[in-house]
Protein backbone atom coordinates (compact mmCIF):
# COMPACT_ATOMS: atom_id res chain seq x y z
CA UNK A 1 0.00 0.00 0.00
CA UNK A 2 1.71 3.14 -0.95
CA UNK A 3 0.47 7.01 -1.38
CA UNK A 4 0.92 9.18 -3.91
CA UNK A 5 4.59 9.92 -2.93
CA UNK A 6 5.67 6.34 -2.78
CA UNK A 7 5.38 5.98 0.91
CA UNK A 8 4.72 3.00 2.43
CA UNK A 9 1.24 2.76 4.15
CA UNK A 10 0.93 -0.59 5.40
CA UNK A 11 0.52 0.07 8.62
CA UNK A 12 -2.56 1.61 7.81
CA UNK A 13 -3.46 -1.76 7.76
CA UNK A 14 -3.47 -1.88 11.50
CA UNK A 15 -5.40 0.73 12.59
CA UNK A 16 -8.71 -0.07 13.88
CA UNK A 17 -10.21 3.63 14.72
CA UNK A 18 -10.81 5.77 11.64
CA UNK A 19 -11.86 9.47 11.89
CA UNK A 20 -13.30 10.85 8.74
CA UNK A 21 -14.07 14.48 7.91
CA UNK A 22 -17.27 14.36 5.49
CA UNK A 23 -17.50 17.64 3.03
CA UNK A 24 -15.01 17.05 0.58
CA UNK A 25 -13.72 14.17 2.10
CA UNK A 26 -16.24 11.24 1.71
CA UNK A 27 -19.24 13.55 -0.08
CA UNK A 28 -19.45 17.30 -1.63
CA UNK A 29 -22.86 18.70 -0.39
CA UNK A 30 -25.36 15.90 -1.85
CA UNK A 31 -23.14 13.75 -3.85
CA UNK A 32 -21.35 10.63 -2.44
CA UNK A 33 -17.55 10.02 -3.74
CA UNK A 34 -16.90 6.75 -5.72
CA UNK A 35 -14.82 4.62 -3.25
CA UNK A 36 -16.64 5.56 0.09
CA UNK A 37 -19.22 2.75 0.66
CA UNK A 38 -16.89 0.43 -0.18
CA UNK A 39 -14.06 2.08 2.34
CA UNK A 40 -16.98 1.64 4.79
CA UNK A 41 -17.47 -1.34 4.30
CA UNK A 42 -14.04 -2.31 4.42
CA UNK A 43 -13.27 -0.92 7.99
CA UNK A 44 -16.17 -3.09 9.08
CA UNK A 45 -14.88 -6.53 7.16
CA UNK A 46 -11.40 -5.64 9.36
CA UNK A 47 -12.84 -5.16 13.01
CA UNK A 48 -12.59 -1.47 13.17
CA UNK A 49 -14.72 1.42 13.72
CA UNK A 50 -15.35 4.88 12.02
CA UNK A 51 -16.40 7.95 13.09
CA UNK A 52 -17.27 11.36 11.20
CA UNK A 53 -16.14 13.80 13.44
CA UNK A 54 -17.24 17.63 11.50
CA UNK A 55 -16.76 20.93 12.00
CA UNK A 56 -20.09 22.01 9.70
CA UNK A 57 -22.32 22.55 12.69
CA UNK A 58 -25.10 23.69 10.30
CA UNK A 59 -26.62 20.27 11.18
CA UNK A 60 -27.63 18.15 13.97
CA UNK A 61 -26.47 14.88 14.66
CA UNK A 62 -29.78 13.81 13.44
CA UNK A 63 -29.64 15.72 10.77
CA UNK A 64 -26.88 13.81 9.59
CA UNK A 65 -27.86 10.90 10.08
CA UNK A 66 -30.90 10.82 7.91
CA UNK A 67 -28.40 12.90 5.20
CA UNK A 68 -25.96 9.98 5.45
CA UNK A 69 -27.93 7.13 5.31
CA UNK A 70 -30.00 8.59 2.32
CA UNK A 71 -26.37 8.24 0.66
CA UNK A 72 -26.71 4.29 1.78
CA UNK A 73 -24.41 4.83 4.35
CA UNK A 74 -24.86 2.89 7.51
CA UNK A 75 -24.35 5.00 10.21
CA UNK A 76 -26.36 5.95 13.58
CA UNK A 77 -25.65 8.49 16.66
CA UNK A 78 -22.77 6.80 17.86
CA UNK A 79 -20.49 6.84 14.46
CA UNK A 80 -20.55 11.07 14.62
CA UNK A 81 -18.70 13.31 16.84
CA UNK A 82 -18.96 17.24 15.86
CA UNK A 83 -18.30 20.33 16.04
CA UNK A 84 -21.72 21.19 17.78
CA UNK A 85 -21.20 18.66 20.54
CA UNK A 86 -17.54 19.58 21.18
CA UNK A 87 -19.30 23.22 21.95
CA UNK A 88 -21.74 22.13 23.87
CA UNK A 89 -19.70 19.84 26.27
CA UNK A 90 -16.89 22.89 26.29
CA UNK A 91 -19.53 25.11 27.36
CA UNK A 92 -21.43 23.20 30.00
CA UNK A 93 -17.64 22.30 31.61
CA UNK A 94 -16.10 25.74 31.42
CA UNK A 95 -19.55 28.28 31.56
CA UNK A 96 -21.89 26.28 33.17
CA UNK A 97 -25.24 27.40 33.77
CA UNK A 98 -24.83 30.73 31.94
CA UNK A 99 -26.84 32.41 28.86
CA UNK A 100 -25.74 31.88 25.27
CA UNK A 101 -26.92 34.26 22.65
CA UNK A 102 -26.11 32.01 19.67
CA UNK A 103 -25.80 32.83 15.62
CA UNK A 104 -26.34 29.98 14.03
CA UNK A 105 -29.01 27.66 12.08
CA UNK A 106 -32.47 26.25 13.63
CA UNK A 107 -30.65 22.54 14.09
CA UNK A 108 -27.72 23.85 16.01
CA UNK A 109 -29.42 25.68 18.52
CA UNK A 110 -31.83 22.87 18.89
CA UNK A 111 -29.14 20.57 19.27
CA UNK A 112 -27.47 23.15 22.21
CA UNK A 113 -30.83 23.37 23.97
CA UNK A 114 -31.22 19.52 24.17
CA UNK A 115 -27.93 19.13 26.08
CA UNK A 116 -29.61 21.95 28.35
CA UNK A 117 -27.71 24.70 28.07
CA UNK A 118 -29.74 28.34 27.92
CA UNK A 119 -29.80 29.79 24.42
CA UNK A 120 -31.10 32.95 22.81
CA UNK A 121 -30.96 34.06 19.25
CA UNK A 122 -32.21 37.68 20.85
CA UNK A 123 -30.34 40.40 21.82
CA UNK A 124 -30.19 39.77 25.77
CA UNK A 125 -28.46 41.24 28.18
CA UNK A 126 -28.47 38.65 30.94
CA UNK A 127 -26.10 36.05 27.71
CA UNK A 128 -22.25 36.71 28.86
CA UNK A 129 -21.62 34.17 25.56
CA UNK A 130 -21.96 34.91 22.06
CA UNK A 131 -21.61 31.70 19.99
CA UNK A 132 -21.68 31.83 15.97
CA UNK A 133 -21.44 28.73 13.91
CA UNK A 134 -21.59 27.71 10.24
CA UNK A 135 -24.72 29.70 9.55
CA UNK A 136 -26.43 28.42 6.25
CA UNK A 137 -29.47 30.46 7.30
CA UNK A 138 -27.38 33.80 8.26
CA UNK A 139 -29.31 37.48 7.56
CA UNK A 140 -28.11 40.60 7.75
CA UNK A 141 -30.94 41.22 10.96
CA UNK A 142 -29.07 37.91 12.58
CA UNK A 143 -25.40 39.71 11.73
CA UNK A 144 -26.98 43.26 13.22
CA UNK A 145 -27.99 41.51 16.57
CA UNK A 146 -24.63 39.55 16.77
CA UNK A 147 -23.09 42.80 16.52
CA UNK A 148 -24.76 44.38 19.04
CA UNK A 149 -24.27 41.29 21.08
CA UNK A 150 -20.34 41.55 20.30
CA UNK A 151 -20.32 44.96 21.95
CA UNK A 152 -20.95 44.08 25.38
CA UNK A 153 -18.61 42.51 27.48
CA UNK A 154 -18.99 38.60 26.77
CA UNK A 155 -17.27 35.77 25.88
CA UNK A 156 -17.00 35.17 22.27
CA UNK A 157 -16.78 31.52 20.81
CA UNK A 158 -17.28 30.36 17.39
CA UNK A 159 -17.61 26.67 16.53
CA UNK A 160 -15.11 26.19 13.93
CA UNK A 161 -12.17 28.34 12.02
CA UNK A 162 -13.06 26.71 8.26
CA UNK A 163 -12.95 29.80 5.99
CA UNK A 164 -15.28 27.75 3.31
CA UNK A 165 -17.59 24.49 3.10
CA UNK A 166 -17.23 23.05 -0.49
CA UNK A 167 -20.40 22.88 -2.19
CA UNK A 168 -21.36 21.60 -6.09
CA UNK A 169 -20.61 24.53 -7.66
CA UNK A 170 -17.43 25.60 -5.55
CA UNK A 171 -17.54 26.76 -1.90
CA UNK A 172 -19.05 29.33 0.14
CA UNK A 173 -18.36 31.37 3.11
CA UNK A 174 -17.82 28.83 6.53
CA UNK A 175 -17.75 29.73 10.27
CA UNK A 176 -14.00 31.30 9.92
CA UNK A 177 -15.26 33.52 7.00
CA UNK A 178 -18.07 34.85 8.96
CA UNK A 179 -15.76 35.62 12.09
CA UNK A 180 -13.45 38.03 10.05
CA UNK A 181 -16.69 39.62 8.93
CA UNK A 182 -17.22 39.95 12.28
CA UNK A 183 -14.19 40.85 12.96
CA UNK A 184 -13.96 44.05 10.53
CA UNK A 185 -17.17 44.81 12.40
CA UNK A 186 -16.68 44.62 15.87
CA UNK A 187 -12.84 44.12 16.11
CA UNK A 188 -13.31 41.12 17.94
CA UNK A 189 -12.59 37.91 17.68
CA UNK A 190 -13.56 34.12 18.86
CA UNK A 191 -12.08 31.57 20.15
CA UNK A 192 -12.57 28.35 17.83
CA UNK A 193 -13.70 24.73 19.33
CA UNK A 194 -13.73 22.59 16.60
CA UNK A 195 -10.83 21.36 14.79
CA UNK A 196 -7.70 21.57 14.60
CA UNK A 197 -8.53 22.24 18.74
CA UNK A 198 -7.81 18.25 19.63
CA UNK A 199 -10.84 18.60 21.89
CA UNK A 200 -12.95 16.46 19.21
CA UNK A 201 -10.15 13.59 18.60
CA UNK A 202 -9.60 13.19 22.57
CA UNK A 203 -12.96 12.83 23.15
CA UNK A 204 -13.48 9.56 20.92
CA UNK A 205 -10.45 7.88 21.48
CA UNK A 206 -11.33 8.18 25.25
CA UNK A 207 -14.88 7.02 23.90
CA UNK A 208 -13.75 3.98 22.50
CA UNK A 209 -11.23 3.30 24.90
CA UNK A 210 -7.69 3.37 22.03
CA UNK A 211 -4.68 4.62 21.77
CA UNK A 212 -3.66 7.22 19.37
CA UNK A 213 -1.28 4.95 17.73
CA UNK A 214 -4.55 3.29 16.63
CA UNK A 215 -6.28 5.89 15.18
CA UNK A 216 -5.91 7.60 11.90
CA UNK A 217 -7.83 10.61 10.76
CA UNK A 218 -8.85 11.46 7.74
CA UNK A 219 -9.58 15.07 5.58
CA UNK A 220 -9.12 17.18 2.97
CA UNK A 221 -7.89 20.88 4.76
CA UNK A 222 -4.50 21.17 6.49
CA UNK A 223 -5.50 23.74 8.98
CA UNK A 224 -8.18 21.66 10.17
CA UNK A 225 -8.22 17.62 10.03
CA UNK A 226 -4.85 17.69 9.96
CA UNK A 227 -3.38 19.91 12.05
CA UNK A 228 -5.74 18.12 14.51
CA UNK A 229 -4.26 14.94 13.87
CA UNK A 230 -1.43 16.75 14.59
CA UNK A 231 -2.22 18.25 17.89
CA UNK A 232 -4.12 14.99 19.21
CA UNK A 233 -1.13 12.71 18.40
CA UNK A 234 -2.40 10.55 15.28
CA UNK A 235 -1.41 9.47 12.21
CA UNK A 236 -2.93 11.96 9.41
CA UNK A 237 -4.22 11.33 5.72
CA UNK A 238 -4.86 14.52 3.52
CA UNK A 239 -7.43 13.55 0.40
CA UNK A 240 -7.05 15.68 -2.38
CA UNK A 241 -10.89 15.04 -3.24
CA UNK A 242 -11.75 18.79 -1.24
CA UNK A 243 -9.73 21.51 -0.33
CA UNK A 244 -6.17 20.66 -0.28
CA UNK A 245 -4.11 20.42 -3.10
CA UNK A 246 -0.43 18.63 -4.18
CA UNK A 247 0.71 22.55 -4.17
CA UNK A 248 -0.76 23.46 -0.47
CA UNK A 249 0.72 20.41 0.59
CA UNK A 250 4.17 21.67 -0.65
CA UNK A 251 3.61 24.97 0.75
CA UNK A 252 2.48 24.52 3.65
CA UNK A 253 4.51 24.02 7.65
CA UNK A 254 1.57 21.60 8.35
CA UNK A 255 1.81 18.07 6.65
CA UNK A 256 0.27 15.05 6.73
CA UNK A 257 1.33 11.41 7.14
CA UNK A 258 0.10 10.47 3.96
CA UNK A 259 -1.70 11.27 0.59
CA UNK A 260 -4.15 10.06 -1.61
CA UNK A 261 -6.28 11.47 -4.29
CA UNK A 262 -9.49 10.23 -2.80
CA UNK A 263 -11.08 7.49 -0.29
CA UNK A 264 -11.40 5.47 -3.36
CA UNK A 265 -7.54 5.11 -3.42
CA UNK A 266 -7.48 3.92 0.54
CA UNK A 267 -10.03 1.26 0.00
CA UNK A 268 -8.03 -0.03 -2.98
CA UNK A 269 -4.59 -0.05 -0.89
CA UNK A 270 -6.76 -1.51 2.05
CA UNK A 271 -7.68 -4.44 0.03
CA UNK A 272 -5.01 -4.74 -1.95
CA UNK A 273 -4.47 -8.62 -0.29
CA UNK A 274 -7.86 -9.42 -1.11
CA UNK A 275 -7.67 -9.31 -4.63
Amino acid sequence: MQDITGKNGDRLKEKTLFLLDMDGTIYNENEIFPGTLDFLEEIRRRGGDYIFITNNSSKSVADYVEKVNAMGIRADYDNFYTSSQATAMFIKENYPGQRVYCMGTESLVRELLQEGIDVVTEVDDQASIVLIGFDTENTSEKIRKTCIMLGKDVVYLATNPDLVCPVSFGYIPDCGSMSIMLKNATGKEPFFIGKPEPIMVDCVLKKYKKEPAEAVIIGDRLYTDIKTGIRAGIDTICVLSGEASKEDIRESEIKPDYIFRSVQEIYEGLAEENR
